[in-house]
């Protein structure tokens, strides 16, 4: 589809001075460079490089960084979010905290890629169990800035999996860091492939419901690219499927009139915005025909853990009887959790709802809630589509998917 041309590339990693296909736009271009100048940054040194989203619609900017700990930062504060997104975005700060000198060449007893020592190998006098322990309790910091998306957790666990191969293997601080470099590459193909065939195997579902509506952002700014629940509308556009989508502003931070109404004007989709509130009115007036989300975590049983709201569309949609449907990846799908009262639901500040509330009034914000599995319709995967109780059926194609990942 043309339209996709337009879509946002949210997170990546590029070499100083290698080109890069993920390089798609000039503002990115611009970014980069300047980092590189400004900053000196030697040459084939690793750069993430982050569509800042808090800023978003009014300014298209990049965060560009060598430092594990301003990647880390941007996902607590929203700069970058999304369930896979976050996955990627922890993967690359583990791989850039492998590479910085202040970690790596003090635990290595010295410059960890230098030495009369066989390349690739550990020097004499490294301590791996030192490097190790640095290693994990970065990726336990790095895990646990946000609790309820699963895909945080498990990229940083398939990184530290692999740190820990090559510890095995004897390898040094600078060859793990660049096998990790790698893993971070990887992810961000896959998530790419995965988003693409969730696309492919949700679109039919919207051939006789071509109006949708959405919550939050589950398109390309939320994953390395082309998105999950919006990845679905994308592929069933370039069918002719679909002719609007509207899309719930998602209060309190407004994923939806900032995010995912810009998203969709760049792939040149006709959009509606709608407040939260309105969901039930354009149900009942019949201009929604099916509801797409995204989500961040799903209980074995089918319950799904998703943007604070996806509850209240999903009863709604089951009052009109309208389609509920969760597009979301394998390896969102928890088995170690029986149902969603197991997912933890994060809570964040309360200047997002009120900056300034009147005296004695508290505010609650949690980030999620969750919608119970007899009110979804259907689970769309990159494997197919499932009824939430066929997924004990899919945990072995789920815990392929992760290996493929870990690889």
């Amino acid at each position: 589809m043309e339209s996709q041309r337009s879509l946002p590339r949210t997170i990546f990693v590029v070499r100083s001075g290698v080109e890069n296909a993920w390089i798609q736009d000039a503002a990115a271009a611009s970014a980069v460079a300047a980092f590189v100048s400004e900053e000196h940054v030697p040459a084939g040194a690793p750069i993430a490089v982050i569509l800042d989203q808090s800023v978003l619609p009014d300014r298209e900017e990049y965060i560009c960084t060598r430092d594990w700990r301003v990647v880390v930062n941007a996902i607590a504060t929203l700069k970058v979010r999304g369930a896979p997104a976050i996955g990627i975005a922890g993967s690359i700060a583990l791989m850039l905290f492998a590479f910085a000198d202040s970690s790596t060449a003090q635990l290595a007893g010295g410059a960890p890629c230098k030495g009369d020592v066989e390349e690739g190998r550990a020097p004499e006098g490294f301590d791996v169990a030192a490097y190790e322990a640095a290693l994990t309790s970065c990726a336990q910091t790095i895990a646990h800035t946000r609790p309820t998306a699963v895909s945080l957790s498990r990229a940083v666990d398939a990184s530290l999996e692999c740190a820990r191969t090559c510890l095995s293997a004897h390898m040094d601080a600078c060859s793990i860091a660049e096998a990790l470099f790698e893993v971070a590459c990887a992810r961000i193909q896959e998530d790419e492939r995965i988003n693409r065939a969730i696309g492919e195997a949700g679109a039919p579902l919207l051939k006789d419901h071509p109006c949708v509506l959405t919550h939050c952002n589950a398109g390309s700014l939320a994953t390395g690219y082309f998105g999950t629940a919006l990845g679905v509308v994308y592929a069933a556009a370039s069918h002719g499927w679909i002719e609007r989508v509207y899309a719930d502003e998602t209060r309190p931070v407004c994923q939806g009139s900032r995010l995912t109404v810009w998203e969709l004007s760049r792939a040149h989709i006709p959009t509606t915005l709608i407040c939260d509130d309105m969901a039930a009115y354009v149900m009942s007036r019949g201009l929604v025909q099916a509801c797409i989300v995204g989500a961040d975590r799903i209980a074995a049983n089918g319950d799904v853990a998703n943007k604070i709201g996806t509850l209240s569309v999903a009863i709604n949609a089951h009052h009109f009887n309208i389609p509920f449907y969760v597009a979301a990846p394998l390896e969102t799908i928890d088995f170690a959790l029986p149902s969603g009262s197991d997912i933890p639901i994060e809570m964040r500040g309360e200047d997002e709802v009120c900056k300034e509330p009147p005296f004695g009034v508290d505010i609650l914000n949690p980030a999620f809630d969750v919608t119970p599995a007899e009110l979804v319709t259907a689970i769309i995967t990159e494997e197919g589509v499932y009824a939430p109780h066929e997924l004990a059926g899919v945990a072995p194609l789920s815990a392929a998917s992760s290996m493929k990942r870990m690889r």
